[in-house]
């Protein structure tokens, strides 16, 4: 009924940065998980911030300075976002879901790896595992939409500002034959699809290592997505003799006391039916012991997880300390111009190490790295080792 498209408003970059900047630190000051303020003074830190405000130039100098000003709060999850939308880089580059190399013998780039993905699900479907395509590692690719590749001009350069759209690819078998055309449709982001890729190539190396004796799961994070994973991965796997449980580069969230109180499960006995096989009681128990992999990007509620892991006696750690930041945050409190700031709002406490999981992570039981000059050669050792110590627990 009230046409708002006609309001005008005139807006004042330095007297709203001010006013935002006020926000951000009062909002600190009234949410912050402990009114001690991490033993700080923070009217002082505010007016010594606030002075620096009169000399920002622009939202991101003014983000920045709120963000060095919540930093001294020594904590974890005191973040700034949200700001220059519209400004960032989108993703423009094609991809086909392979690895190419230039081989000079043949003056062509060659396949060498096609990400096997997931069928069915379109941001984590491979494009060139596309039924009759029948591009495999060793194929020949020599154009892509008629521009012909060459060793300074990569297939990369040729999927520039092609995302989500149909390109022809010139290619031909190992052996240099006939050359075709084929048309692909390439994705905007390969993540999915790599992690896919990634998840089921883990969970196939642990099962060929044991003969199917051991499982594997997955856990990305502590939110919905890793939910999913769980337990699209925890149905297949927990009746096997043993289990690995990858947090690695889990991204936190809120859902640990679930996956754990369903891997604390205990299995007392079994439901056995004379056409319907046996049933383990509790149901849906894991079979037997467990390993847990995290490493140094393992975080926030993921810290969480890998360290009640080693509490509650489920089995060893291995890899690298956790990233140690366990205060979490309720983000629901925007700036002036729509732009966020978080307020580390809530601290765990453990019986027996008090606050101190927050700055310094969970400590693995068995410290193993995977180095850059692993990840080369294609090795994951941290992989490798809780394999060994699965199979030492059914041994045991």
């Amino acid at each position: 009924w009230i046409d708002d498209t006609r309001i005008r408003l005139e807006i004042q970059p330095a007297s709203e940065w001010r006013f935002m900047f006020d926000e951000a630190w009062r909002l600190q000051k009234d949410l912050f998980w402990s009114d001690k303020m991490a033993a700080l003074d923070w009217h002082e830190v505010g007016a010594r911030y606030r002075a620096l405000v009169e000399r920002v130039n622009t939202v991101a100098e003014l983000m920045e300075l709120i963000g060095e000003m919540q930093g001294e709060l020594g904590v974890s999850h005191a973040y700034t976002w949200g700001y220059n939308r519209g400004e960032g880089v989108s993703y423009t580059l094609g991809q086909l879901g392979a690895t190419f190399s230039f081989c000079p013998h043949a003056n062509a780039w060659i396949v060498t790896q096609v990400d096997t993905g997931e069928p069915g699900n379109p941001e984590a479907f491979c494009p060139l595992q596309a039924p009759g395509l029948g591009i495999t590692p060793g194929t020949r690719l020599w154009a892509i939409d008629g521009v012909p590749l060459e060793k300074n001009r990569s297939p990369a350069q040729g999927l520039i500002h092609k995302a989500e759209t149909y390109v022809s690819l010139l290619i031909s078998g190992p052996d240099d034959g006939e050359k075709r055309t084929v048309w692909v449709k390439t994705l905007a982001d390969g993540t999915a699809m790599r992690y896919r890729d990634w998840v089921e190539g883990n969970r196939h190396t642990v099962h060929a290592a044991t003969q199917g004796r051991v499982g594997y799961i997955h856990i990305p994070d502590m939110a919905e997505e890793g939910f999913g994973e769980f337990f699209r991965s925890y149905m297949g796997e927990f009746d096997r003799e043993a289990l690995v449980v990858d947090v690695r580069a889990n991204s936190g969230g809120y859902i640990s006391t679930l996956l754990l109180s369903v891997l604390a499960r205990k299995r007392l006995g079994y439901d056995q039916t004379r056409w319907e096989g046996r049933v383990p009681y509790l149901t849906e128990s894991p079979a037997g012991p467990m390993v847990a992999l995290c490493n140094e990007m393992t975080g926030s509620d993921g810290d969480m997880f890998a360290y009640s892991f080693q509490k509650l006696g489920l089995g060893p750690l291995i890899g690298k300390r956790t990233w140690g930041g366990v205060i979490g945050i309720f983000p629901r409190h925007p700036l002036l111009d729509g732009s966020m700031t978080s307020q580390p709002e809530y601290a765990i406490w453990f019986h027996d190490i008090g606050w101190s999981l927050e700055n310094k992570g969970a400590e693995p039981d068995i410290v193993i790295e995977n180095t850059p000059a692993d990840d080369a050669l294609g090795r994951d050792l941290q992989l490798e080792r809780g394999i060994q110590e699965a199979l030492k627990l059914i041994q045991k």
